[in-house]
């Protein structure tokens, strides 16, 4: 569900402050967060990102395309195994 439009996006004090104190020629420095709530904005792009899932950070590289999305968008939470059954038996066994 997104955020209300009369309150505008969330933006992580935190990490906005970790990002103006990086150095402009230090893109390559991964970012720890644990904000997965926290949109992307304009400043963040052409950093990476280390999103926590719950088990792990997960390196995000943030990009023009991103900015207005979540950074949980991007690091997935759950693992998909694979659908059970008879039928995906029988497609395993044919490959």
């Amino acid at each position: 569900m997104a955020r209300s439009s009369k309150k505008g996006p969330y933006i992580d004090e935190k990490l906005l402050k970790k990002v103006e104190n990086l150095k402009p020629g230090d893109k390559k420095t991964v970012v720890k967060t644990w904000s997965r709530k926290a949109t992307i904005t304009p400043e963040m792009i052409g950093y990476t990102f280390g999103v926590y899932n719950g088990k792990e950070h997960i390196k995000v590289y943030v990009t023009e395309e991103m900015v207005g999305h979540l950074l949980g968008e991007f690091s997935p939470s759950k693992k998909f195994v694979r659908h059970g059954g008879k039928m995906q038996r029988e497609q395993e066994k044919k490959k």
